[in-house]
C-alpha cells in the first residue's frame, strides 16, 4: 500500500527496520519492568528415570540450605493427577493424607516441607490437575473467556502460571510479605503425559521472568549394574534429553545413587547433559535424611544456586549447625525403644509417615532410636488364629514384647477387632497406650465393652444397628460426598483440668490448636456413664460437646486424642502426646512432669 502512495522500496525497508527496532525496545522495556515487579525467585525440582527417588526430600533440603543462608523460603507441590486433592486417595496407593491448618488434604510431601522448613502451608500450595481444570472450567461456564475456544495452551498453562505466581507470595513463616524463594516440586517423572501442561507452563514461566529468577534442578537415578559395579549415566542422559525436548534445560543435576559419584561419572554427565560439572550434585544414601542438607552444603550447592538466582550478595553463609548436631546425635544413639504400631495400612510405611516422623522426633528428645514393630490389626483377631495361626502368634508375640502401643487413624471396619484387643491388652497390663483419632475411638469402645459391660458397644461407622453407639456420625458431615466433608484442619481443644497428663505435657496451656480429620466422634450422651466408670475426658472443643482428649487415671499412660498431633511435630519440637508415650515407655514420664511443674527446662 505504501508503494502505491509513491514511497520507495528503500524508504519502505527503513520504515520496517524502525518498526522492528521499536518493537524490540518495547519488548525489552516490558520484560525489564516485569522482572523488576516480580522479585520472586523460583527453584523448580523435576524427576526422571523412575518415581520415588526422593524429590520431596531433595526439594525440602534445598529449602533448608537456602533458609540457612538467611532467605525466606516457601514451597509448592504440583501433583499431576486428576484428583482435586489427596483426600479420597487410598493410603495404600499414595501414602498418607497430610492435613494443613486450613483443612487442606494434601500430598505427604507438603509434610516434608513443613517439617524441614518449619512453615505452615495452605491448601493452595498443593496444585493438582483437578484443581487447575476445575478453575478453568468454572471460568468457561461463567463466560469469562468471552466465547473463545478453551484450550490447554494458553488457558490451562496460564492458569498454572497464575496459580504459581499468586500462591508463591503468600507468607507461610509467620512474617509479613512474600518469601524470597519459592521451591516448586513437580510430581511424577518427566515424560509422563499428565505432566506435559505443567512442564509447558514452567517453560513459559521461565521465559517470562528471566533466567536470574529461575533455577531448574533435575533429580535422576545413577544405577549400578552388573558385578563390575559401573555407575551408569545413560538413563539420566535420556531423561535430560526428554526434558530439553520439552523446552527446559536443567541448571543442576541431583543424582541419586547408593555410593558417592565417581569423578569420571560426573565428567560424563557434564559432557552429555550440558550441565557444568560443579552443578552436578550427588545425593547418595545416608544414615538419615537430616544428612541431606549437609550433603548439599558440603558440595557448595547453596553458592551455585544463589549465583544462578543472583542472590549471592543478599544471602549469608549457611548456618546448619543445628542440623549437623541433630544428624550426628541420631547417628550416635545406641539405645532404642520398641513401639507396637497396630494399624490397617502397615503394608506401606508411607501410610503413616507423619506418625513415624513424630515418633522419631520424640525418641530423639529422649536420646533413643525408635524401633517400630508394625502389626496388622487383623492378625491379632480370633479369626486369624484359625486361618493364619503363625501370623496370629507372631503378632501377639510382637505386641507383648513392645514397650508401648500406638493405634493410629484410619477408616473402615477392617482390623477393628484387632485394635480393640490391642487397646484392651494395653489397658489391663498397664502398657503405655496412645490412640490417635480412630485409636481414641477404639479406646472408648473397648472401655465400654470391658468395663461397662456393653458387649455390643460400637461405632455407628462399623455397626449401624448397634444398641450402644458410643461413637457416632458427626451431625454436619456428608453421607453422600467424601472429599473435604470431614472435620478438617486446626481446631481448638480446651483442657477441662490442669491436673492431667496431657495438659502437663502441653506445658499447662489452657488450650491447644491441633489438626483434625474425622467424620465420627464420641457420643456426648454416654460421656457421663463413661466418666463415672473412670474414663476421663480432659479435653473438649469450645462447645463442650466434642470430646478431644481422653485419659485413664491410675495408668502409666493411657491417652486418646481425636486430633492428629503428628501433623505439627517438628525436628527439635516433638509433639506432646508422642513425647509422653515415649517417656512413659521408658519410665521417664514422672520425672519429666515433675521438672515441668517445677519450671525446669
Amino acid at each position: 500500500m505504501l508503494s502505491r502512495l509513491g514511497i520507495s522500496s528503500n524508504t519502505l525497508r527503513t520504515l520496517n527496520l524502525a518498526r522492528k527496532t521499536i518493537a524490540i525496545r518495547a519488548f525489552s522495556i516490558s520484560t525489564a519492568s516485569q522482572k523488576q515487579d516480580n522479585n520472586m525467585k523460583y527453584v523448580v525440582v523435576t524427576g526422571g528415570v523412575v518415581s520415588g527417588l526422593g524429590k520431596g526430600v531433595t526439594a525440602s533440603s534445598i529449602g533448608v540450605v537456602l533458609k540457612a543462608c538467611g532467605l525466606r523460603v516457601t514451597s509448592i507441590k504440583i501433583d499431576p493427577y486428576l484428583n482435586t486433592d489427596a483426600g479420597t486417595m487410598s493410603p495404600f496407593e499414595h501414602g498418607e493424607v497430610f492435613v494443613l491448618d486450613d483443612g487442606g488434604e494434601v500430598d505427604l510431601d507438603l509434610g516434608n516441607y513443613e517439617r524441614f522448613l518449619d512453615v505452615r502451608l495452605t491448601r493452595d500450595n498443593n496444585i493438582t490437575t483437578g484443581k487447575i481444570y476445575q478453575s478453568v472450567l468454572d471460568k468457561e461456564r461463567r463466560g469469562d473467556y468471552l466465547g473463545k475456544t478453551v484450550q490447554v495452551v494458553p488457558h490451562i498453562t496460564d492458569a498454572i502460571k497464575n496459580w504459581i505466581e499468586s500462591v508463591s507470595v503468600i507468607p507461610v513463616d509467620g512474617k509479613e510479605g512474600p518469601a524470597d524463594v519459592c521451591v516448586i516440586e513437580l510430581g511424577g517423572t518427566v515424560g509422563d503425559i499428565e505432566s506435559m501442561p505443567f512442564i509447558e507452563a514452567l517453560r513459559q514461566l521461565y521465559f517470562s521472568i528471566g533466567q536470574d529468577n529461575f533455577c531448574l534442578i533435575h533429580v535422576s537415578l545413577i544405577p549400578v549394574l552388573g558385578v563390575v559395579g559401573e555407575q551408569k549415566t545413560k538413563p539420566t542422559q535420556h531423561s535430560v534429553r526428554e526434558l530439553r525436548a520439552l523446552g527446559l534445560t536443567p541448571h543442576f543435576l541431583a543424582c541419586r545413587s547408593a555410593e558417592p559419584l565417581l569423578e569420571g561419572t560426573k565428567q560424563k554427565l557434564s559432557q552429555f547433559c550440558h550441565v557444568p560439572i560443579g552443578n552436578i550434585l550427588n545425593i547418595h544414601d545416608v544414615p538419615n535424611i537430616w544428612h541431606i542438607p549437609l550433603l548439599l552444603q558440603n558440595q557448595n550447592a547453596h553458592d551455585a544456586i544463589l549465583k544462578q538466582l543472583d542472590l549471592i550478595n543478599v544471602a549469608t553463609p549457611p548456618n546448619l549447625q543445628e542440623w549437623n548436631n541433630r544428624a550426628q546425635k541420631f547417628d550416635d544413639l545406641k539405645d532404642s525403644v520398641r513401639i507396637a504400631m497396630v494399624g490397617k495400612y502397615v503394608g506401606l510405611a508411607d501410610s503413616y509417615l507423619s506418625v513415624v516422623k513424630a515418633l522419631l522426633h520424640a525418641c530423639i528428645a529422649c536420646s533413643l532410636k525408635p524401633s517400630v514393630d508394625w502389626i496388622a490389626a487383623s492378625d491379632l483377631e480370633d479369626d486369624s488364629a484359625k486361618l493364619t495361626p503363625e501370623l496370629h502368634a507372631a503378632a501377639w508375640k510382637t505386641l507383648k514384647s513392645a514397650s508401648c502401643v500406638l493405634v493410629p487413624g484410619g477408616f473402615g471396619d477392617r482390623g477393628i477387632k484387632g485394635m480393640i484387643l490391642a487397646a484392651n491388652y494395653a489397658r489391663e497390663n498397664k502398657v503405655p497406650y496412645l490412640g490417635i483419632c480412630l485409636g481414641m475411638q477404639i479406646s472408648v469402645i473397648e472401655f465400654a465393652r470391658s468395663v461397662l459391660g456393653l458387649k455390643r458397644a460400637n461405632s455407628s461407622e462399623f455397626d449401624a444397628q448397634t444398641p450402644d453407639p458410643v461413637v457416632i456420625f458427626m451431625p454436619e458431615g456428608s453421607r453422600t460426598h467424601m472429599g473435604s466433608t470431614m472435620r478438617l484442619g486446626a481446631r481448638r481443644t480446651l483442657f477441662q483440668t490442669s491436673d492431667c497428663i496431657t495438659a502437663k505435657l502441653y506445658h499447662n496451656q489452657k488450650f491447644v490448636d491441633e489438626r483434625h480429620r474425622h467424620r465420627y466422634e464420641v457420643n456426648p450422651e454416654v460421656i457421663g456413664m463413661l466418666e463415672e466408670a473412670g474414663l476421663k475426658f480432659v479435653g473438649k472443643d469450645e462447645s463442650g460437646q466434642r470430646m478431644e482428649i481422653v485419659e485413664l487415671p491410675n495408668h502409666p499412660f493411657y491417652v486418646g486424642v481425636q486430633f492428629h498431633p503428628e501433623f505439627k511435630s517438628r525436628p527439635g519440637k516433638p509433639s506432646a502426646p508422642f513425647l509422653g508415650l515415649i517417656l512413659a515407655a521408658t519410665g521417664q514420664l514422672g520425672a519429666y512432669l515433675s521438672e515441668q511443674q517445677n519450671g525446669s527446662p
